[in-house]
């Protein structure tokens, strides 16, 4: 993991991007004050990146100056002290290309690319045809992004495998829940290639596997935690990390996972005082009253197992 700089087991944030609470959400301009106090809190906490504009972060619901704002502003705030994995994700090779060359601009270190939404592709090989065109001269080191969820398919691990051997493609975050998935990821690729758990809850149990380490939302809200977990895999210590993992992290990402990440981490970072206000754009809305308050409780649960 020499090109992106980061340690074994180490964690980083797809961080959420808050706007201004005093507007409606949906037209509301994003606050770049929040977003950059929320980097410096979770760097000075020991986090050890950041991902700006990915599923968290609510990228989706971003134009393009948008996009471009939160990575500048991440990028900024990061200050160099971690990197920066900046969300690049599109329907077409030109867009993902460009939100790449605009991330590059801005001092990102590395891009996340997801395969083309909405259109699936017809074989393996047009999955080969979309990544090999991206990756063709990047203006940035590629982490691919697998979430059949959103996108409707996994990513193929010989597809994936020929992309590790390119300089360019330098790891994956796995968010397919499949842990045997996951294991011929790290089977078929390089040592020197990068694969991260996109699965907050199943972090630890990938780390017997051989995962490099986690791009997880829940490490914005329980920073400590993840601190402490990672730490309690590089030193083997399996009595702490499983004892994080049942008592922190598994409770509290049950109880997000039922209300959607980015408004549940919004309400948990909120929470916290890291981020103001936990607006969301249409279509996601907040949960319900009692389903917040009762994301705070696991939230101090949590807090209590370190």
């Amino acid at each position: 993991m020499t090109i992106l700089d980061l340690p074994h087991a180490a964690v980083s944030p797809p961080i959420v991007t808050p706007f201004d609470a005093d507007a409606d959400a949906a037209v509301a301009d994003i606050d770049t004050d929040a977003l950059a106090s929320h980097v410096d809190a979770l760097v000075a906490a020991g986090i050890d990146g950041m991902v700006p504009c990915g599923t968290t972060g609510e990228f989706a619901s971003l134009d393009d100056d948008e996009r471009r704002t939160v990575v500048e502003t991440v990028v900024d705030a990061a200050d160099g002290r971690v990197p920066v994995i900046a969300g690049a994700a599109d329907t077409s090779v030109s867009r993902v290309r460009s939100h790449l060359s605009a991330a590059a601009a801005a001092g990102a270190d590395a891009g996340l690319v997801t395969l083309p939404y909405y259109h699936g592709s017809t074989s393996p090989n047009g999955q080969r045809a979309f990544v090999e065109a991206v990756a063709e001269d990047a203006p940035l080191p590629i982490v691919l992004y697998d979430i059949p969820a959103t996108v409707g398919e996994s990513v193929d691990v010989d597809v994936l495998a020929d992309a590790a051997a390119r300089e360019s493609v330098v790891g994956v975050k796995d968010t397919t829940g499949d842990l045997t998935g996951l294991e011929a990821k790290i089977r078929e690729t390089p040592d020197s290639f990068a694969v991260f758990q996109g699965v907050d809850a199943q972090l630890y149990p990938s780390a017997s596997l051989g995962v490099d380490g986690g791009i997880h939302a829940l490490s914005q809200v329980i920073p400590e935690v993840f601190v402490a977990l990672g730490e309690a895999i590089r030193e083997g210590d399996d009595d702490r990390a499983l004892a994080l993992h049942r008592r922190a992290v598994a409770p509290l990402f049950d109880r997000c996972a039922a209300h959607g990440f980015a408004p549940a981490t919004k309400v948990a970072a909120a929470h916290r005082g890291f981020i103001p206000d936990p607006a969301v754009r249409p279509p996601l809305t907040l949960p319900e009253a009692d389903a917040r308050e009762a994301i705070r409780a696991d939230v101090d649960a949590a807090l209590d197992a370190v």
